[in-house]
């Protein structure tokens, strides 16, 4: 374990207007505890999960590995500020880490391989392959196999939206070894059944305001992937 707590400070927040300050998630938990290697934040699109991983790696000096943004129509000022309003208590100081999202992998790998075309050594850390040249899927678990051996915070926003159910499985195993083995903490944000069945691993829901602590089995995702299973006639039959 390296993070302890996490604390949200609304009272400081500079408008109540645009996202992320406009959500009552945000507003009313005050703190988000972290007692476990393996960590999930569960919830619909637009509770904020996704935001409150990105401060985290803001604020802990976690770098994001994205090409720059362009221009947009209308731009949010606020967006990227959740990490001036919050606090992290480490357990014994803080450690190195990484953020892991399905829509910077690419920048991620693109920057590899312009290292890779200097020094070439640098694809030995990642199975002597470029991960260009790899399916996404195989590159993907080429990363992750490789990243977490090393102490730190991982951070992952929906690792699953490349991986088929058995990487799933893969990952699945990678999170439960290397958090077993004591180096490595992870926190997730996933709408995964597979990934959210880490044994020994804790679930906060970003439905319940403020956000709470839940079982598996009460997880949305849980109980609509169960429910498909157990009578897919009548599922289907609503559609």
């Amino acid at each position: 374990m390296h993070l302890k707590k996490v604390t949200l400070f609304p009272e400081k927040y500079p408008t109540n207007e645009y996202y992320p300050f406009n959500l009552q998630v945000l507003r009313q938990t005050r703190s988000i505890p972290f007692h476990a290697p393996v960590t999930f934040f569960v919830g619909e699109n637009g509770t904020g999960k996704s935001t409150l991983l990105r401060a985290l790696c803001h604020h802990c000096g976690i770098h994001i590995w994205q090409q720059e943004q362009r221009p947009r129509v209308e731009k949010n000022p606020y967006e990227e500020s959740l990490y001036m309003f919050i606090g992290v208590i480490w357990c014994n100081g803080r450690v190195p880490g990484s953020f892991f999202g399905s829509e910077t992998f690419k920048d991620f790998a693109q920057y590899l391989d312009e290292w890779a075309a200097v020094d070439p050594e640098m694809l030995t850390y990642f199975g002597g392959k470029s991960l260009i040249t790899q399916s996404h899927g195989q590159s993907l678990m080429s990363l992750f196999r490789a990243r977490y051996r090393i102490r730190g915070l991982y951070l992952l926003d929906e690792p699953e939206t490349a991986l088929s159910p058995r990487s799933q499985l893969e990952l699945l195993k990678v999170l439960n070894d290397m958090g077993k083995a004591g180096h490595a903490q992870f926190i997730i944000a996933t709408h995964s059944p597979i990934l959210l069945a880490c044994p020994g691993a804790t679930i906060v829901s970003f439905d319940a305001i403020p956000v709470r602590e839940i079982a598996y089995e009460e997880t949305e995702h849980y109980r609509i992937y169960h429910g498909f299973m157990e009578d897919r006639a009548r599922f289907l039959k609503g559609l």
